[in-house]
């Protein structure tokens, strides 16, 4: 299941309805103290983090006090069948749990603000009589209404069987909009079910913590037990019922020894488990150094750089081992106490688990440097309006603007070229070749330090592209486009690459003479890069990354991504000579060069 959208009423500083869209990776911006943390922690109280216990002062002070405090999650990739014993099966459309777009909306809906929260389904279910509510109604109650309505059903045992034949009876049931508990009896059962298909939710809080509880979550092994119970969630239910199998033949066995002593008495017991089992207090994993100090008693920015590294593995054991079940990655500030260098190691690493199946990443940050680096689809924008008011705003262009000028998100006044290419994969080529150029001797820009020259990829792609492109890009500058030729003809970009040279502002473009610029690298950079042992064959025209999706176990925009940095940085400069023989990639370093003072 994904988590597509998040609503919080009344929780906070979230007065009345607010609605946060969540994709793949998640970038909360704004002020201190704006609410960014309040809603990482409205995500843990939904799914019950430890370190996010709601307390009756979370409610809004501004709320009336009849008010309720609702947190909802909206579900995609909801599963197709759900057990409710032995021998019934159902499907949430078949007992009218999924809203109007066909999605799973549940919410923990704590009452005048008080108490532990009770699931609900907001929903379009049944308002008829006899059809209302009865997915809350017992065996017997089914039952009575079934019979009163004369209809026969093959297995009267069936709670499932009974519901779906007084649906089909009443024909319509007109369906609105309403909220329905999942507290007791199949709405107990299906809320139980829907649990273990749930994202395991990992929160990641920029503050050390002050507690030994806390200090358990702060320690990414933590969450690497977590995971690990996930995968093997099959085998502990087996052993949870083989235990409960035991333990109720015992008991069954005390009960009946009691009757003979006191029959009333064995009458009124009957044996029960009051709580599931908790694995993941059990396994107890730590990183501890060899001078005997534990990572997380660290400090905070060695903790983080472990954090990097932690959602790496993460990454390459998703890829390999996809258990099915979803993960989403709540990290606040993860510029904490981090180089600026270390930062941009972060971004990567989030960037990379977020694009892998069922992975999220939501994060927060008000660091210039960072929000700068944020692909553009993933922000959003935390505010307070004219009234004092908290808003959420997604992606546009006021946005952006408002979020550079909010943030100090500024252009670089030092800027003499652009350097225009598709996608962020290009920028990514680019940089890669000029750093294996400059390492083996070659004299070209320094694409990764070199302040005169921006590459922007077309349309933008971080806050800082669309920085540069918004405020820049008009100003006169030459501008350096290197398009793909593809495979269209004519090509995609031609009329485009004649524009540009058509100019007289000194600005100049090429097409590719190869497919695109995957196809400058070499066989065996690539190779090297995907650990492949076995010939490959690849020439002007191949489309590569298509190649590779079929040979490994990667998605076409992974490999792509790996191709313009892995594969780059193990090319060489011979490598490119054998590849390029016309000299087309030093044409365009020199076209650069020519067009910096």
């Amino acid at each position: 299941m994904k988590l597509e959208k998040l609503i919080i009423e009344n929780f906070r500083g979230y007065q009345g309805r607010t609605e946060i869209i969540l994709d793949d990776l998640t970038a909360l911006i704004g002020r201190n103290d704006v609410g960014k943390t309040t809603v990482l922690d409205a995500l843990g109280v939904f799914f019950g983090h430890k370190l996010c216990k709601y307390d009756i002062s979370d409610k809004c002070v501004y709320a009336e006090e009849n008010d309720d405090v609702k947190i909802g999650c909206v579900f995609s990739g909801v599963p197709e069948n759900l057990v409710i014993d032995a021998t019934s099966e159902t499907t949430l459309n078949d007992e009218y749990l999924l809203n109007d777009d066909g999605l799973l909306e549940l919410h923990k809906i704590f009452r005048k603000g008080r108490g532990t929260g009770a699931i609900h389904a907001y929903c379009s279910h049944p308002s008829v009589r006899d059809a209302k509510g009865i997915l809350l109604k017992k065996n017997d109650e089914l039952k009575a209404i079934a019979e009163r309505l004369a209809i026969e059903v093959e297995d009267r045992r069936s709670n499932v069987v009974l519901r779906q034949a007084i649906y089909r009876e009443k024909g319509e049931l007109r369906l609105t909009l309403q909220y329905i508990s999942l507290a007791k009896e199949d709405g107990k059962t299906i809320w139980e079910q829907i649990q273990t298909y749930l994202p395991h939710f990992a929160l990641f809080r920029a503050d050390r913590p002050s507690t030994d509880e806390e200090s358990e979550v702060q320690d990414p092994m933590k969450a690497a037990v977590v995971n690990a119970l996930n995968e093997i969630e099959s085998d502990l239910n087996e052993i949870k019922v083989k235990v409960k199998e035991k333990a109720l033949a015992v008991a069954t066995n005390t009960i009946s020894h009691l009757n003979d002593i006191d029959s009333d008495l064995a009458q009124q017991l009957q044996p029960e488990f009051k709580a599931e089992p908790k694995w993941d207090s059990i396994f107890k994993l730590s990183l501890v150094g060899d001078d005997g100090i534990y990572i997380n008693k660290r400090g905070s920015g060695v903790r983080r750089l472990v954090l990097i590294s932690f959602f790496k593995a993460e990454a390459e054991r998703i890829k390999n081992e996809n258990s099915g079940r979803g993960v989403i990655y709540a990290i606040e500030e993860p510029e904490t106490s981090q180089h600026p260098n270390n930062q941009r190691l972060l971004l990567e690493a989030f960037s990379e688990l977020s694009s892998l199946e069922n992975c999220q990443v939501v994060l927060t940050t008000h660091v210039p440097a960072l929000a700068g680096q944020l692909p553009l689809e993933s922000i959003r924008h935390i505010s307070r309006n004219e009234s004092s008011e908290l808003v959420v705003a997604q992606s546009s262009n006021s946005v952006y603007d408002v979020i550079a000028k909010d943030l100090g998100v500024l252009p670089d006044s030092r800027v003499q070229v652009f350097l225009c290419v598709e996608g962020p994969n290009d920028v990514n080529f680019f940089k890669g070749m000029s750093t294996i150029l400059i390492r083996d001797g070659v004299d070209v820009p320094d694409l990764n330090n070199d302040p005169r020259v921006v590459l922007l990829p077309l349309g933008g792609s971080t806050l800082k592209d669309w920085v540069n492109s918004h405020y820049l890009k008009h100003t006169g500058r030459p501008e350096v486009h290197i398009y793909d030729r593809d495979t269209e003809q004519p090509p995609k970009y031609l009329q485009t690459r004649d524009t540009v040279n058509g100019r007289d502002d000194d600005s100049i473009a090429f097409l590719t003479s190869k497919r695109e610029a995957e196809n400058y690298l070499h066989v065996d950079a690539i190779k090297d890069a995907f650990q492949l042992d076995m010939e490959l064959e690849i020439d002007a025209q191949t489309d590569i990354p298509s190649l590779l999706v079929d040979l490994t176990p990667y998605k076409e925009s992974n490999v792509k991504k790996k191709l313009n940095t892995r594969a780059v940085a193990r090319m060489s400069y011979a490598h490119l000579q054998e590849v390029d023989v016309n000299g087309e990639v030093l044409e365009w370093f020199n076209a650069i060069s020519s067009r910096l003072t």
